[in-house]
């Protein structure tokens, strides 16, 4: 059940329901780019829990043609991490704005790939 910026959430694990926690929606952009890349950003606010001692819960996704280049999420029982293809890292987390700009961060990156490689391409 969704009221304005209150959320109540239930997660299921593997088939376990995992208790409802109050959220807080405090951020959500989603932004879709000139070449139909998606990068979507949400972060609610949170009880400070064990698994989430920061009191927030993130989804950080970068999407191309429907798949997540990279992201960062701190999912039930998982944990803070990245994502970079399909593999899992654990991420460090230490602030949201320390979270706004590793993201950012790997946006630039991979643009900085994709043009050199076709800069390189238009050379040969």
């Amino acid at each position: 059940i969704c009221r304005p910026q209150i959320c109540t959430l239930t997660f299921f694990f593997a088939g376990y329901n995992i208790p409802t926690m109050k959220a807080k929606l405090i951020y959500h952009v989603k932004e879709i780019t000139l070449n139909g890349d998606i990068l979507e950003i949400k972060i609610w606010q949170i009880p400070k829990s064990k698994d989430k001692p920061h009191g927030f819960k993130y989804s950080f996704a970068y999407i191309r043609r429907g798949k997540r280049l990279f992201g960062y999420d701190n999912a039930e029982r998982k944990g803070d991490h990245k994502h970079v293809g399909n593999r899992e890292i654990p991420y460090q987390f230490k602030s949201v704005d320390q979270l706004f700009a590793d993201f950012h961060r790997d946006i630039i990156n991979l643009r900085e790939k994709e043009y050199e490689s076709k800069k390189h391409k238009n050379q040969h």
